[in-house]
């Protein structure tokens, strides 16, 4: 819940849900999960007043996810419980820790809003930078919901950050999700995508690199992060520069169940401290800077995959993780 003159850094939209993922003996074991909570968890761990703007349900596994949101310090938007059940996904892993999904998201607690509300409740939150969505928010049959909240968090001058983070395999219409997304993607001023989204959203590029300039190209955003998995991520600007960075050394990797999610918040993390601007990308950025927002995301998401599900680091283990020196940087 929201204590009284919280001042709100950020706010999420998005999914909350329970991840059943499947283990080497056939059994599922029930995880909090979805991307906007990991992504949500994963910001108030690091130290920024984040507020979850959607419902969540007062079934058993609703108050979970409640519960564990309000104990890494989120503020929620509607702390009543609604009536509509929990949202499910079935998470199968394969043998290099990625993770597949099927959804059960029909009649559930977190799409149970609206653009209005949403909107209502980021007018009322005093202090609010910056906004995140994406994942299953992306989806063409809630677009009433979260293009409407988006454009108006544009015009009140926020920071708009959508991961593009696409979930194929369940949209009946593949053409369509394709197209939604981009045009999502047009109200954003950062993009954060994976090599992966990019190549389902069929862009022109020889490869990722080149799919990433084309995104950015057409589409009203400063900045593009793109992951890459092992191989690193990179920072692409509007300005036109280019940074990178990977990990020196192999991690051990129990799986990526919410990497992204928690690269991303190290992201968001860093552009908050560093106060930049919505349009931050449209100008030069410092070298240091660059280094500083790669640096605090890919420790983020490392710190991650080191552990079973999604368990984000804080602000105190991000900065030891960089501290080490283990990152290499170009650009």
């Amino acid at each position: 819940m929201m204590q009284k003159n919280t001042m709100i850094q950020v706010a999420t939209a998005g999914e909350a849900l329970i991840d059943l993922i499947a283990g080497p003996d056939g059994r599922f074991e029930p995880c909090l999960g979805g991307a906007v909570y990991n992504l949500t968890r994963a910001l108030a761990r690091q130290g920024i007043e984040t507020l979850y703007l959607n419902p969540l349900s007062k079934d058993r596994l609703g108050r979970q996810l409640a519960a564990q949101m309000v104990q890494d310090g989120v503020h929620l938007a509607v702390p009543e419980p609604v009536l509509p059940v929990t949202s499910l996904a079935v998470v199968n892993v394969d043998g290099h820790g990625h993770p597949d999904y099927a959804f059960y998201r029909e009649g559930v607690a977190d799409r149970a809003t609206s653009a209005d509300e949403l909107t209502q409740a980021c007018s009322t939150a005093e202090g609010l930078q910056l906004v995140c969505t994406g994942a299953l928010a992306l989806s063409p049959d809630d677009a009433l919901t979260y293009l409407p909240w988006l454009a108006a968090q544009r015009q009140a001058g926020r920071t708009v950050v959508i991961d593009a983070n696409l979930r194929p395999s369940v949209m009946p219409n593949l053409d369509l999700y394709r197209r939604h997304v981009l045009t999502a993607l047009q109200y954003a001023d950062v993009i954060k995508a994976s090599d992966e989204d990019l190549a389902c959203l069929a862009l022109p590029g020889a490869d990722a690199m080149a799919q990433a300039r084309q995104l950015l190209k057409t589409s009203r955003a400063s900045v593009l992060a793109l992951t890459r998995g092992g191989d690193g991520a990179a920072l692409l600007t509007r300005f036109g520069q280019t940074f990178a960075a990977h990990e020196t050394q192999p991690l051990t990797v129990l799986d990526t169940v919410g990497a992204g999610d928690c690269f991303l918040a190290g992201l968001v993390t860093a552009m908050l401290a560093h106060d930049l601007p919505p349009d931050w990308g449209a100008m030069a950025v410092a070298t240091p800077v660059a280094h500083d927002l790669l640096g605090s995301a890919i420790a983020s998401a490392s710190l991650c995959v080191m552990q079973r599900g999604c368990v984000p680091p804080t602000r105190a283990e991000v900065r030891a993780y960089v501290a080490r020196g283990g990152l290499a940087f170009t650009g």
